[in-house]
Parts: C-alpha cells; structure tokens; sequence
C-alpha cells in the first residue's frame, strides 16, 4: 500500500504543499478554515506526517528519546509519565526503547534512537559505559537518571541513595533490629552508594554489617534470600536494594516458613505502585519518580532551546514510607 503524502493532502485539500506543512507543525498562521480543510483531508487519505523526515527537512526535531534500562521495573514507567507530560506540554513526542540491563543491548538501543535524530536523549538506570554516553552526547542533548556522570554535556537526575538506605536502617534499628542484612544491587547504577549508605548506618549503629549479593529484580531477591537460609543464620531484618528485588525477598521467605515481618522484617527502595498494594504493603523508601522524569525532560528541553551549556545535577531527598512488611524483631503477625 502506497503511503499518503504532504502533496497528496495539499492536492485533497485545494492548498499548497506549503500551507499543509505549516498545519502539521501547527502553526498559528493559519486559518482555522483552511486548518479544517487540511486535517480533513489528512484524515481521508489516511496520512500522518512522519516524524524523522520532518526533522531532517526542517533541520530540527521535536522528538525526545527514551532508553529505559528495565521494561519490568514499575519504577521506570513513572518516570516516563513525568517526562512525557513536560515533552507534551512543549510540543514534543517519545520515542522509548529497552536495553533489557545489558549494555550491548542498550547500546544498540542507543543507537536506533539516534538514528530517528531526537533533539535529546534520556537515558534512565543505564549500564552502557561511560564512552557511550559521551559518544551520545556528542551528538545530541543527553540527560541521565539514576546514574551518575562526570561529563559537562551530560546532565543527571539522581536521589540521595546514600541518606535513603541510611533511612532504611535507621527505621529497622529503631524497632530493636540489630542483626540487619543488605540484599545488594550488584552492579546496578545506584547500587553503589546505598551499600556505602547501609554501611556508614550500620557503623553509626555499632552494628555489624552483612551484605549479600543481588541484583534489581525479583528473581535475584529471592535467590538472595536462598543464600541466606543456605548459611543457616536468617537476619531479623532485610534492607533490599529496590521493591521488585523485596518482593522477590518476601516470597522467598515465605515458601521457607518465614513470617514477614513477624520473623523478618523487609524494607525497599522506590516506593513504586506495587508497594502500595494493599496485599504487598511494603514498607518503602519513595523516590519522587514522576519529578524525576519531570526534570530531565527540563533539562533536556533548556539544552535544545540553548538556555545553558552547563550541567545540571539534580539530587532529590528520599524519604520513609511504613507499611505493613516491619515490625519489632518477634512483634506481631
């Protein structure tokens, strides 16, 4: 099937090509009379103007990329929700795509955004190296979330880990806990400074630390979980490195005979939509995940209207969210 084109709806609509192209940018120049008539015959043939082509005529582009390291994680897809509703507020379209947490597939992922010419590129919880990004960067506006960076053309939105697992800890000690494990995130972004928290709070404490190795899932929580009951000494309480990897802790434990949090108390981190689940009621600690997204496509949108050349690095607070999954180490089921 031929695809319509921009003559073909000038032609159906008795305009210049011209005028069709102003109505598809939407420009106020035109009448709504004429406006009318060329949607009306956009909408008969069936045409929709194509985006990639549009920016290459017009030398720019109203498309932001999207690469989202895990399609799985709820907390990536309510930091979607704050960029796409700044990119909609100033005209501007998502293209998303997954890099499934490998970095040669988020490098390849990369890559297909960028052959679309976006005017930017968010990158959430990417593991691609350094050298990527740069290369990224190089080439269009580029903003990181839950990452880090050191490159002044790259900006980043990230919360404090550190302080956040230090919440997490405090919370449990203060119910009495003092034999309190970490369930890792391995090489996870992030995952580095909420061990450095977990053991600057455990150290506050005088307690002793235990840090066991996983990663961002479920999956990997439970597994973590296995490792533990494997060495035959279950800790009062698990600070986990995000809800999905809690969730998979949970589990874990009750298969084994556990009761949470009458035998172990859990924590995450994210505050995503499943913790707020009546039957998961996870006690949490909240990233602001919709301001997250809100601000890198800021970000973005200051470096395509050349308002700074500077970086930008936004560091948010966590804070505490109790739920029903601690309790005093024995309290109640």
């Amino acid at each position: 099937m031929v695809r319509p084109t921009m003559e073909d709806v000038a032609a159906r609509a008795g305009v210049s090509r011209a005028l069709v192209s102003l109505v598809m940018r939407g420009s106020p120049k035109v009448s709504d009379q004429r406006r009318n008539a060329v949607l009306k015959a956009a909408e008969e043939l069936g045409y929709s103007p194509h985006a990639m082509a549009r920016s290459l005529a017009s030398r720019t582009s109203h498309v932001l990329g999207v690469m989202v390291s895990d399609l799985h994680n709820a907390f990536f897809a309510e930091v979607v929700d704050g960029l796409d509703a700044v990119a909609a507020e100033q005209g501007f379209d998502l293209i998303i795509n997954t890099g499934g947490r490998s970095p040669a597939r988020e490098r390849r992922a990369v890559q297909s955004l960028l052959s679309f010419r976006p005017a930017g590129l968010a990158l959430l919880s990417p593991v691609v190296p350094s050298a990527a990004i740069k290369s990224a960067a190089d080439q269009t506006s580029v903003v990181l979330v839950a990452r880090s960076s050191r490159l002044s053309t790259v900006d980043t939105v990230n919360d404090d880990g550190e302080r956040g697992i230090g919440l997490a800890v405090d919370h449990l000690v203060s119910l009495g806990h003092t034999r309190i494990a970490h369930l890792d995130g391995g090489e996870g972004t992030q995952s580095a400074p909420r061990r450095r928290g977990y053991l600057a709070a455990m150290e506050a404490h005088g307690l002793t630390p235990r840090v066991v190795a996983s990663e961002y899932t479920d999956a990997a929580g439970a597994k973590a979980v296995q490792a533990l009951l494997n060495d035959g000494e279950m800790p009062t309480a698990l600070v986990c490195c995000n809800d999905f990897n809690a969730i998979g802790a949970i589990s874990a434990l009750e298969e084994a005979g556990y009761r949470v949090p009458h035998d172990v108390s859990v924590v995450g981190y994210d505050n995503t939509s499943l913790a707020a689940l009546r039957h998961v009621s996870l006690t949490t600690i909240d990233q602001p995940r919709n301001e997250f997204g809100r601000l890198a496509a800021e970000a973005l949108l200051q470096r395509v209207r050349g308002e700074r050349t500077e970086p930008v690095r936004h560091l948010l607070h966590p804070s505490l969210v109790v739920r029903n999954t601690t309790a005093t180490p024995g309290g109640p089921r």
